[in-house]
């Protein structure tokens, strides 16, 4: 089954690049200097921030679904981003190395399915979740932290 993983949308994010700490606070932005690579995700580019870039740090709703499964969480995005990654058929450079939880949703926001993906096992795990006729769309989320990976469409 083919499948795109697109970044989030910049046009979301720009009128918060380069503003004042201060003022991002008050939007309750945090402004962060990444210092390591891996560890600071974008969600635009799906690439981690190398070190001594800025990013920020924010809760942001990745499922408006007004369903139960509605969700926010903490996410990270470059201040340098200027497009969204497309990624078709390939996984992102943010999966590799991590646990990827996959949520499955069909096309009301409901939750029909989750899956685990560890070691490179994700593509594989995305094509067997898209064998299910139901399933509208997947939100990747790092297993750990929990926070939103990307969304996962099918072709």
């Amino acid at each position: 089954m083919s499948f795109t993983i697109s970044g989030l949308p910049v046009d979301e994010f720009q009128p918060l690049f380069g503003l004042p700490d201060a003022a991002l606070a008050a939007r309750g932005v945090i402004r962060k200097r990444a210092d390591k690579k891996p560890g600071y995700p974008c969600r635009i580019t799906l690439e981690d921030a190398e070190p001594g870039e800025d990013v920020l740090l924010f809760n942001y709703e990745s499922h408006k679904a007004q369903t139960p499964y509605r969700s926010a969480y903490a996410v990270y995005v470059r201040e340098s981003a200027t497009a969204p990654a497309v990624f078709v058929d390939e996984l992102p450079p943010v999966f590799r190395g991590r646990p990827i939880a996959l949520r499955i949703f069909d096309a009301d926001g409901m939750l029909i399915g989750a899956d685990l993906s560890l070691n490179g096992e994700a593509r594989d795990n995305i094509a067997r979740a898209f064998d299910n006729p139901h399933a509208a769309y997947i939100h990747a989320h790092n297993a750990m932290h929990g926070c939103f990976a990307a969304e996962i469409k099918r072709r």
